[in-house]
């Protein structure tokens, strides 16, 4: 099954997507919003799934990208964590920094703005290329009701949907940030989420030890920038993510957990990019580490004003299961 929010007031306008991405149904008889969907998920899956069955029997109105919202445009919480750990590693050293060893057995996380997610076709604002713009593709999952304390074997039992996302990062501010010991802030603006979320059933074989095992494409200006496969060296799955988060507080249905920058090793080494045989990287601060081990500073710019960002997942016979992100670097021009 696939949802997704139409625009229209503060949190959207539920709707079922067929699973070719091409019309939808209004859930509203359902449910008005997807957050009240995954407050009553037991009361109403079963009538979300009939709609999304006469969905596919029939024809609804055309479904339409630039008319969502993120699913959740407004989530209760929004935490990240950083799975992969040749992303972890790269970022770091690029930083003059070394990864601490616990982090191969304790996974990193932050606590995100979840109080203004955006759509799949929201232009990303910021007033400075000097902060160093970047894109983050990644994978993220929304719970159910999670209980504090949850098991890792039993984490993975609580989500409820999959969706992919682009957690914006400004690279220049993030060391400052980090120098006083509290985290992220002014460094993460809004992240975009993809048009549709999808219940785990819909990714069949390839969702399996609660991760996604497909590539995940990043386009920079229309050029493949990297396809780094979601399943492979993901150093905790998402019920270790979970579970991690669940640790000393309960989480509400419509928590979302993201996985951390799509990142893989090759031959275990640091990965390549696309255009040396490697299957790239999901942010350009990969691509510049990288750079700088070879030959001593970063070529690949950050992002400027008027590039376009791409990110996108297809399943094996190459149709989009979330719908894209496409998403333009606007400069914000103050308050009007």
């Amino acid at each position: 099954m696939k949802l997704a929010s139409l625009k229209g007031g503060r949190d959207g306008k539920l709707a079922v997507v067929a699973k070719d991405l091409t019309h939808c149904a209004s859930a509203a008889a359902v449910a008005p919003t997807l957050q009240c969907a995954l407050d009553n998920w037991f009361s109403v899956e079963a009538a979300l799934r009939e709609l999304a069955a006469d969905l596919e029997a029939g024809h609804g109105p055309a479904f339409h990208p630039t008319a969502c919202a993120a699913p959740l445009p407004r989530a209760y919480q929004w935490v990240d964590g950083s799975a992969y750990l040749n992303h972890v590693e790269l970022v770091r050293r690029a930083r003059g920094g070394k990864m601490p060893e616990s982090f191969r057995s304790d996974p990193l996380m932050y606590q995100g703005g979840a109080d203004s997610l955006v759509g799949p076709r929201a232009p990303v604002v910021v007033a400075s290329e000097a902060w160093g713009i970047d894109f983050e593709a990644e994978v993220a999952v929304i719970t159910g009701d999670v209980p504090m304390g949850v098991a890792v074997e039993d984490a993975a039992s609580y989500v409820r949907l999959i969706t992919i996302v682009n957690d914006v990062s400004l690279r220049n501010l993030i060391p400052g940030e980090l120098a006083k010991g509290f985290g992220f802030l002014q460094s993460k603006p809004p992240s975009a989420f993809a048009p549709v979320a999808v219940t785990p059933d819909e990714l069949g074989g390839k969702w399996r030890n609660a991760k996604v095992h497909l590539p995940l494409c990043s386009y920079l200006n229309n050029r493949l920038f990297g396809r780094p496969n979601a399943g492979v060296d993901m150093q905790f799955d998402f019920g270790q993510l979970i579970a991690h988060a669940a640790r000393s507080r309960p989480l509400v249905a419509g928590s979302i957990i993201g996985s951390g920058t799509v990142s893989n090793k090759l031959k275990g080494g640091p990965g390549k990019p696309i255009a040396d045989g490697g299957v790239g990287y999901s942010c350009i601060a990969e691509m510049r580490t990288i750079e700088t081990i070879k030959s001593g500073a970063p070529k690949t710019p950050f992002l400027k004003f008027g590039d376009r960002v791409r990110m996108e997942m297809l399943d094996e016979d190459g149709e989009s299961i979330f719908g894209a992100i496409d998403q333009e670097i606007r400069q914000y021009e103050g308050l009007s």
